[in-house]
């Protein structure tokens, strides 16, 4: 029989509705990182009209979706989940939420419409639509457990994200729009929760932040820091240096550089 402390539960919210940005391929990786190190990840999926009860999972995943869908996943969270769900973080549990998962983690969204989203308030963090949408690839220093490090990623996203004056952001904006597109944050972390706009997905690249999810969820499962063996992770540091490079636009300098150089005509 297993060892039921070398298992870490997940609880994927709204899998069916919130789940437009490679959302299951952040789970696969939270999942083949566990198998690579002898553990087992278990996935429970949580829809509409689903009870959460805090204690049963130790990582917690929301991602994004369309607005008709996340207008009703706001409406069920605020009915059946929103408390439990800010209890079981504040009673140790990890978070991950995506892009519109994000939002409605935070006080809520307002659409470009006026139309309003409850959020959990579970982040200090507001939402507001703008009248264009902030998209491309992203690049931030980002900062978990007091150690620091780059994280790349893709964002679309037509909400500007408001930090309240307590609220830590996950990282600052070397690249990219992050938050609002002016204030130069990305994202925000609360106990072991993290609001972010970088999908695409985020983690199969940013190895590092999946393994810090991995761990405050043992951690939460164990009730003891829980020391992770070191991987090799040469293919997710080049996928990440691809994707920092986009963002700081060395691709297209590359290109431009080319198209100088060709001959006249071509």
């Amino acid at each position: 029989m297993s060892d039921p402390m070398r298992v870490v539960r997940l609880c994927h919210l709204y899998p069916a509705e919130m789940n437009i940005y490679a959302d299951r391929g952040n789970i696969a990786v939270l999942a083949r990182r566990l198998e690579w190190r002898g553990m087992r990840l278990e996935v429970t999926g949580a829809g509409l009209g689903d009870a959460v009860l805090p204690g049963e999972h130790d990582l917690y995943y929301l991602g994004g979706g369309q607005d008709r869908d996340q207008a009703l996943v706001a409406a069920d969270m605020a009915r059946t989940k929103g408390d439990a769900l800010v209890s079981a973080v504040e009673d140790g549990a990890a978070l991950l939420a995506v892009c519109g998962g994000y939002q409605l983690a935070g006080r809520g969204y307002v659409g470009v419409d006026g139309s309003s989203m409850p959020g959990i308030g579970l982040l200090d963090a507001e939402t507001v639509a703008g009248d264009t949408r902030l998209i491309g690839d992203v690049l931030i220093d980002a900062t978990l457990d007091g150690e620091t490090r780059e994280v790349a990623g893709f964002e679309n996203h037509a909400g500007r994200t408001h930090l309240g004056a307590g609220a830590v952001p996950l990282g600052t904006v070397v690249a990219g729009h992050g938050n609002d597109g002016h204030d130069g944050t990305e994202g925000v972390v609360r106990l072991r929760a993290i609001g972010t706009y970088l999908h695409g997905p985020l983690l199969p690249k940013n190895p590092w932040v999946a393994d810090t999810l991995l761990a405050w969820a043992l951690a939460h499962r164990t009730g003891e820091a829980v020391p992770l063996a070191p991987l090799d992770d040469v293919l997710e540091d080049r996928a990440r240096a691809v994707a920092a490079g986009r963002a700081r636009g060395e691709r297209s300098e590359r290109l431009i550089g080319r198209r100088a150089q060709a001959p006249a005509g071509s």
